[in-house]
């Protein structure tokens, strides 16, 4: 752990062949976290199958001039990840509504034979508990059903913040308690899956510079890490626009950071691709959706030059 964490977050040690330092281009930071896992961690039988894991890891990504981390050294399926994100920001919990937009990443864990294998009997097929976006929008609501209206049920952490945000008062938009928690112990075992990135905080800087931090307890870092920093950091992006601020940085913790077995050839080709530019993201703001942030929609979402390698598969593990 100590050697680990003796390299620092911004030195790339990862391969001796590459002379770019870390600070020429911010994703460096996850290809080295690719490397110190395969380097420092140890193999554990986890819920669904071998992974090699290390405790512990930070990066902290830009967002200035519209600029968003979307991973280059492999093609990110950007949409399908915006689409899951506008999902959650409308309190959505169905995975039929995903599935109906071509996003499938949710079917594994809403199938009759994974929700039988929570105890969630009840739920019909696609219907996937209280997850993220009840959460978000209905904390601690009592849950019944993926099909039900919610609204002013619960307590809606994500409003909160933007109301925060929007506040006349200085003082107030400087608040250093605005925090949205997925983690409901409550309701863990109505969910299909526990959540796994539990944890968001906002914070204002120079009046107008919005950045959040984002804990994340368990993070599948060849699948899932690449979509949390896109998520969060267009998340940051939306609520930037929405409340009339800037978007600054989004700084990211990771709890269990780990490799499942069957992806770490796949990610040892990634380690080896240099990064290109990081892509920018425009968000279009409409009478409606300047009304209530439910009314995003993925039209109004905009990435701009975006250029990477080609894609790399890696199997999805429910």
């Amino acid at each position: 752990m100590l050697k680990r964490l003796a390299k620092g977050n911004m030195k790339c040690n990862y391969m001796k062949h590459i002379e770019n330092i870390c600070e020429e281009h911010e994703e460096y930071q996850y290809l080295n976290l690719i490397n110190d896992i395969l380097e420092y961690g140890t193999m554990e039988m986890g819920r669904n199958g071998m992974t090699k894991s290390i405790f512990g890891a930070s990066m902290v990504f830009s967002l200035e001039n519209g600029k968003i981390p979307i991973l280059t050294t492999k093609r990110t399926a950007w949409k399908t990840c915006f689409k899951e994100l506008l999902w959650f920001i409308k309190g959505d919990t169905s995975n039929v509504n995903l599935q109906e937009q071509g996003v499938h990443i949710w079917d594994g864990n809403g199938s009759r034979e994974f929700l039988d294998s929570r105890g969630l009997h009840e739920n019909r097929e696609g219907d996937l508990g209280p997850v993220y976006g009840h959460q978000w929008r209905h904390f601690n609501a009592p849950y019944t059903g993926c099909d039900v209206d919610y609204s002013g049920k619960g307590v809606d952490q994500l409003q909160q913040i933007i109301d925060t945000l929007n506040s006349p008062d200085p003082m107030t938009r400087t608040s250093r308690r605005m925090v949205l928690s997925a983690w409901n112990p409550c309701q863990l075992d109505e969910m299909a899956l526990p959540p796994c990135h539990v944890l968001m905080q906002f914070n204002v800087t120079d009046g107008n510079k919005l950045s959040c931090a984002l804990y994340q307890r368990s993070g599948d870092v060849g699948l899932g890490v690449p979509f949390n920093i896109a998520s969060y950091s267009a998340l940051t992006h939306i609520i930037a626009k929405h409340c009339g601020l800037i978007a600054h940085e989004f700084v990211y913790h990771l709890g269990n950071a780990h490799i499942y077995e069957e992806h770490i050839e796949a990610l040892k080709v990634q380690m080896g691709r240099k990064p290109y530019e990081f892509p920018r993201i425009e968000i279009c703001e409409t009478d409606e959706n300047r009304e209530k942030i439910d009314n995003y929609h993925i039209e109004d979402i905009k990435l701009i030059n975006y250029k990477s390698h080609e894609s790399i598969v890696m199997k999805m593990v429910a």
